[in-house]
């Protein structure tokens, strides 16, 4: 069964299901690739990883300080120190965590050259810390290469990634960069209420780009996860949405029979 969305579907912005989506998008994105771009090119899972900390600041726990008293005594003898004994405080140490996202390379099979790559966005990226640094790095790196980039950003939560010019507070973004046009690129904004819209796949200059339609992909993770069934749509998604796009979306529910 699909999504009741005609686009984005918030309730797979939630933390608890969003490292599973990301990872069924990836893996549907490259089986519906590979048909398309073999036997020149071929769509490889690859994984970022690095250690990073539910906090990006390193948090001690000091005890109260215990003052010791000195006794002295009368009969000429050394006094002697009496320490009670110190109480300490429980304190919870950010402990670090391994962190893997998946992304896609598009590479040339003679050569073995990465042509392009997908980036499918995870919460990590869009906050600070380690999780944004190590992409930004990985962005710029793609960036200053003759490597297009794609980028797709489904969270409504967090920073947007660095881009100039007039843009619309979007609720979801799709960046393609391709590398003989940098730094001019093509973004593809909608919002809750829009259908995402396809694009092309950037490859080498003047070859047959396949189209990626992003909501038929969704589709396919909703029904693969069986997110019917899990969902919860009798309450708020995570993030929660604005008064007037809940309204909306509660009347969408409604109407697709999802609400108890």
């Amino acid at each position: 069964m699909p999504s009741p969305f005609p686009g984005m579907n918030p309730y797979l912005e939630n933390p608890e299901f969003w490292t599973e989506v990301h990872h069924l998008l990836i893996g549907i994105l490259a089986e519906t690739l590979n048909p398309q771009l073999l036997p020149k090119y071929r769509a490889a899972v690859e994984k970022r990883v690095y250690y990073t900390t539910e906090d990006s600041a390193v948090l001690v726990g000091i005890p109260d300080v215990t003052i010791g008293q000195f006794k002295q005594t009368n009969t000429g003898s050394t006094a002697v120190a009496v320490v009670p004994a110190a109480t300490p405080l429980t304190v919870t140490i950010p402990m670090p965590f391994e962190i893997k996202e998946g992304y896609l390379e598009i590479r040339e099979i003679a050569t073995g050259e990465v042509v392009t790559v997908i980036e499918v966005l995870s919460p990590a990226n869009k906050r600070p810390g380690k999780g944004l640094d190590a992409y930004l790095s990985k962005r710029e790196d793609v960036l200053t290469s003759l490597t297009n980039l794609v980028e797709i950003d489904l969270l409504r939560l967090g920073d947007t990634m660095p881009c100039h010019g007039n843009i619309p507070a979007y609720n979801y973004r799709i960046l393609s960069s391709r590398s003989q046009l940098r730094p001019k690129a093509e973004l593809y904004g909608f919002n809750l209420r829009d259908l995402i819209p396809c694009f092309a796949l950037p490859l080498r200059k003047q070859e047959l780009e396949p189209t990626i339609d992003l909501r038929s992909l969704l589709d396919v993770v909703y029904d693969r996860a069986g997110y019917e069934f899990v969902l919860d749509y009798n309450n708020d998604p995570i993030p929660a949405l604005s008064a007037e796009d809940r309204a909306w979306s509660i009347s969408l529910l409604r109407a697709n029979g999802c609400l108890s």
